[in-house]
Parts: C-alpha cells; sequence; structure tokens
C-alpha cells in the first residue's frame, strides 16, 4: 500500500491508475477506521481495480463547540488496517492540502435537502461535507465512491451534489455494520461510558419496532414516528433530537408511507450524539429492506 500526504501526489497515483485502464474507487473516511469502513474497502475491491481510501479529519463539517479537537485520530492505526483490507492508496492530507485558500474559501451550497434533520441541528454541516466531497472527487475522479447507510442523509446529499454537478462518479451506499446488540458501528461510540454504551442500542430498537408497525400494515407517518418516540424516550440517558419518518428520495415528511421512506433517529448519550436509521420499500405487495 502507498501513502501520501499532497494533492499532487494523490492526482498523480489516480491519473496513473486510470490510464492503464483501471476502474478506481475511493472510499473517503475521517480516520478512526471500524469494521464498517472496512466494509466500505470489501465493496469496492469487488466493484473496482484499485481503491484509495482518505483519512482527512474536515474542519469544515464541523459547527461551532463540536468535537473537531478530540475527534480520534491515529494514522499508524488507520495505515494497518487499511493495508490489511486491500487498500492501494492511502491520502491523508492536511487541512492547508484541501483548503489552500483557507477554510471560508469556496464551498458547496447543497439547498434543501441539507436544511433537514441533521441540517437543522448542524447548520453548516452539510456545506462543510460536500465541499469537501466535491474536492477528494476532483483530485481521484474516481468511477465509484463508497457512503454508508448509517449517515443516510449524508448519501442523499451526495447523491444530489454529484447530480446537480454532472460529476461522473457513482455513488454507491454501503450497508449499516452493526455490534451483537445492534448498535451501529461509528467513531464517535468510543465516548461513551459504559453505562452509556448499554443505553444506546435503544436507538436500533426504537427502529425495529417502528419497522415492524410498518410490516404489519401502518402507513400513518406520524403513527410511526410517535412510537419512535416512545421507544427513546423509555431510555432515561437518551435525549432524543428527532424520531421521523422521511421520504428516501428527497428527506421530505413522509405523511403516507410508501414507495422508498427513512425511519431516522438521532438522540444524545451525554455529550455523544448518536445517529441510525431503517430504509425499507413500502409498496401494495408489501415492505422489504432498502438503501437510501
Amino acid at each position: 500500500m502507498t501513502i501520501v500526504r499532497t494533492v499532487e501526489a494523490a492526482r498523480t497515483w489516480a491519473a496513473d491508475r486510470r490510464r492503464s485502464g483501471a476502474r478506481l474507487a475511493l472510499v473517503p473516511t475521517m480516520g478512526a477506521l471500524h469494521a464498517g469502513h472496512l466494509a466500505h474497502v470489501q465493496a469496492a475491491r469487488q466493484r473496482a481495480d484499485a481503491v484509495a481510501l482518505s483519512v482527512f479529519v474536515n474542519p469544515t463539517q464541523f459547527g461551532p463547540g463540536e468535537d473537531l479537537e478530540r475527534y480520534p485520530r491515529d494514522l499508524d492505526r488507520d495505515g494497518a488496517l487499511s493495508a490489511a483490507a486491500g487498500v492501494d492508496l492511502l491520502f491523508a492530507p492536511s487541512p492547508r492540502d484541501m483548503y489552500p485558500g483557507g477554510q471560508t474559501g469556496v464551498a458547496v451550497d447543497v439547498g434543501a435537502v441539507g436544511t433537514v434533520l441533521e441540517g437543522k441541528h448542524r447548520p453548516t454541516h452539510f456545506r462543510g461535507v460536500a465541499t469537501v466531497v466535491c474536492k477528494l472527487l476532483a483530485v481521484f475522479v474516481p468511477d465509484i465512491a463508497t457512503f454508508g447507510q448509517k449517515d443516510a442523509q449524508q448519501v442523499v446529499v451526495v447523491r444530489h451534489v454529484v447530480r446537480e454537478m454532472l460529476l461522473p462518479v457513482e455513488i454507491v451506499c454501503i450497508p449499516t455494520v452493526r455490534d451483537p446488540d445492534g448498535l451501529a458501528l461509528s467513531s464517535r461510540n468510543a465516548y461513551l461510558t459504559a453505562e452509556q454504551r448499554r443505553a444506546a442500542p435503544v436507538l436500533r430498537r426504537a427502529l425495529l419496532e417502528a419497522e415492524a408497525m410498518v410490516r404489519a400494515g401502518e402507513r400513518r407517518g406520524a403513527a410511526v414516528e410517535e412510537v419512535l418516540r416512545a421507544v427513546l424516550s423509555s431510555e432515561r440517558l437518551a435525549q432524543t433530537d428527532y424520531a421521523l419518518a422521511v421520504s428516501a428520495e428527497d428527506l421530505r415528511p413522509a405523511v403516507v408511507l410508501q414507495g422508498r421512506i427513512l425511519l431516522v433517529a438521532a438522540a444524545r448519550f451525554g455529550a455523544t450524539r448518536l445517529l441510525d436509521n431503517t430504509c425499507l420499500d413500502v409498496g401494495p405487495d408489501g415492505v422489504s429492506a432498502a438503501l437510501p
């Protein structure tokens, strides 16, 4: 595995692969790699000839008072995991590399899909996400790039940006990887105390109960949301930010559940904020699992 730290070196590597006719995949990460990230690498290897993985804690997607400074960083560990998983190139740039004009320079406005759910609680978050994703895609010009279902809104936002900016890349959504008790893997799980960690799977339990209602025939979005909130409120350590049923296409409220929908929830456990979701395809013949 090759490790590069500059945009020029990453761009040269990617251009060489494309000239050789290789199909190129990009796995964007903020590091602190876990089994979820490695599932992205595995999926990328199945779809491409060469896999690049980026490790960059992007400052512009963090708001004031968020965890930018304490976000876990261990490039040696990330490099060892990446090499073992079959990554061909690890790109670990500095903020100056990625933002040569400074962090207040050119940014990408994502429109309405970035103002709801996470965007309502973190108003500048998706502008930062979209900006760094566009930069990474410009560096590598990959055939595919992987994003995780756990951050379902991010998948919707990135696809929206790719479509509107006419970028020639396929965005592949990778299913959420979970611990045995159902908690979605996240680098931020490391912040949880032992007690909070025991409480955190309530997110998954709430989603499963709501999904069971939909599979049993409930089609009223408000009724499903009520169950989501009730299960979350049963856990004293969970402070619910939102628990909603929305369209998987544009994140608008799903008043009547039909087509592809997302059941989404966000809750705080102490100072740690966790997300989870379930995507369902609700049709006249029944309900099936889907991806954003």
